[in-house]
């Protein structure tokens, strides 16, 4: 039998050897191959546990940060709501109870066909080259736009701050999507009571002063593709009505005519503002919201996507630099592009990323002096470490009764995992910037493959 995909295993204990062996082969017998994790987890795995305890969801937490796991539970009546809800928020991507003797191998072959044909999608260049970023909040966030776009043709509403790259989510769907059609971007920000309807519905001839001649609306420019409606928060109420009716029943009228059209396409909005809260406030319909909000996302704000900066400096510079160009960092310049705000978020530091880039000159690395002036007494206030995301974390373990040798190995653990993945899994490099021996490391890690 070919294996199509392959996945480890990991059984805490004190899972008995004829479960272990129970589940291995059903999982051989239903395609699915079975890989050794090799001291670091990667790709695909199922965690088997009989219970859930602080030491269990600790692990899952280390194992889930490297890879896309599938939690079991092999004992009836071991794991109730709660327990489930905490495995997931530890990192697993499902959880399933199979009761003794009940093991459903053909659950997990389908998780992992859906689970690696987005994981494909989301490694593509297509959507590496729109959506920049290895964060955790980032992966999260593609994996599920991607999903959405791939395997759905629900309406999508994507909120967030300005900057946060909103529109290259609505690009992305458009893409990934089955449709086939175009891409029709309204902005309504510009549309106003009273012409609003000719944009969205389009018009007759004479059906207003200036209506020289008839002319198509956005509904019609998006049939058999996807409308996307950026920043619709600002949309007036009384197109809010006419738009409602337009989406439930896919059927429009031009302004100043009596015959129906027919539409079909894929909604996509966008906003910056708070729906639900203008919702509260009677500044949104409801009925509207609950309509174009068949699936949400938030996209996060680069404060909260540190990990992120670098690589979309590296990917500004790929855009903007020569072919062949090394694209270095002096280390005073990398701290500054790591500690200044950006209350633009990503656009922000794209255009900060730009106005460096056209003061460089030569070969070489960029340098400090490339920074613009206007922007130096930025880069001289120094941002205190810890900052306050980190005061945050240490005050949230806290909280959870974590102790101080706890909350001291996680870190430690963490920035291994987290310099590793930056080294490309190189030992030496990433010990040299953790500040200890080659050896140290190595022996860290073989003790995290023993475990």
């Amino acid at each position: 039998m070919t294996m199509a995909l392959s996945v480890w295993l990991y059984f805490f204990d004190p899972i008995p050897s004829s479960t272990r062996e129970r589940v291995a082969t059903a999982l051989l017998q239903a395609g699915v191959g079975i890989h050794a994790m090799n001291g670091r987890a990667a790709g695909f795995g199922i965690v088997v546990l009989p219970a859930v305890d602080e030491a269990t969801l600790a692990q899952l937490r280390k194992l889930s940060g490297q890879a896309t796991v599938l939690a079991v539970s092999t004992e009836a009546g071991a794991m109730c709501a709660g327990d489930m809800w905490a495995v997931l928020a530890a990192g697993a991507a499902d959880v399933l109870v199979w009761p003794k003797a009940e093991v459903n191998a053909q659950q997990v072959a389908a998780r992992l066909a859906r689970w690696d044909a987005v994981q494909l999608l989301v490694d593509s260049d297509a959507v590496q080259a729109t959506l920049v970023g290895h964060s955790a909040a980032w992966r999260a966030l593609v994996r599920s736009v991607v999903e959405v776009a791939a395997f759905t043709d629900s309406s999508v509403l994507i909120t967030g701050e300005t900057g946060t790259g909103k529109d290259l989510i609505a690009q992305l769907i458009h893409r990934l999507g089955a449709s086939g059609g175009g891409l029709t971007v309204l902005d309504c920000t510009t549309l106003s009571p009273e012409l609003g309807g000719s944009e969205l519905f389009g018009h007759e001839r004479g059906a207003f002063t200036g209506a020289a001649a008839a002319r198509d609306g956005a509904f019609a420019l998006a049939d058999g593709g996807v409308l996307f409606l950026d920043e619709i928060g600002e949309l007036p109420l009384p197109l809010q009505a006419q738009l409602l009716r337009a989406i439930q029943e896919h059927k429009y009228k031009r302004v100043g005519s009596n015959t129906w059209q027919h539409a079909v396409f894929r909604l996509v909005c966008a906003t910056n503002r708070d729906l639900e809260d203008e919702v509260a406030k009677g500044r949104f319909r409801a009925d509207l919201f609950y309509r174009i909000a068949g699936w949400r996302c938030k996209t996060p704000p680069l404060r909260e996507r540190g990990d992120d900066i670098l690589p979309l400096v590296r990917h500004f510079l790929s855009q903007l630099a020569p072919p062949g160009w090394p694209f270095e960092l002096d280390a005073a310049v990398r701290e500054y592009l790591l500690t200044r705000e950006y209350p633009g978020n990503v656009r922000d530091l794209r255009q900060c990323v730009t106005r460096i880039w056209h003061r460089h000159t030569g070969p070489g690395p960029i340098t400090i002096g490339d920074v613009p002036p206007e922007e130096r007494q930025l880069a001289t206030l120094q941002r205190v470490w810890p900052d306050c995301g980190f005061e945050n974390a240490i005050r949230r373990a806290l909280d959870l009764g974590m102790g101080l040798g706890r909350i001291g190995q996680a870190a430690g653990d963490l920035a291994i995992q987290l310099v590793l993945e930056q080294e490309g899994d190189n030992n030496q490099r990433a010990a040299a910037r953790l500040g200890v021996t080659d050896r140290a490391l190595q022996i860290r890690r073989k003790a995290w493959a023993s475990l």
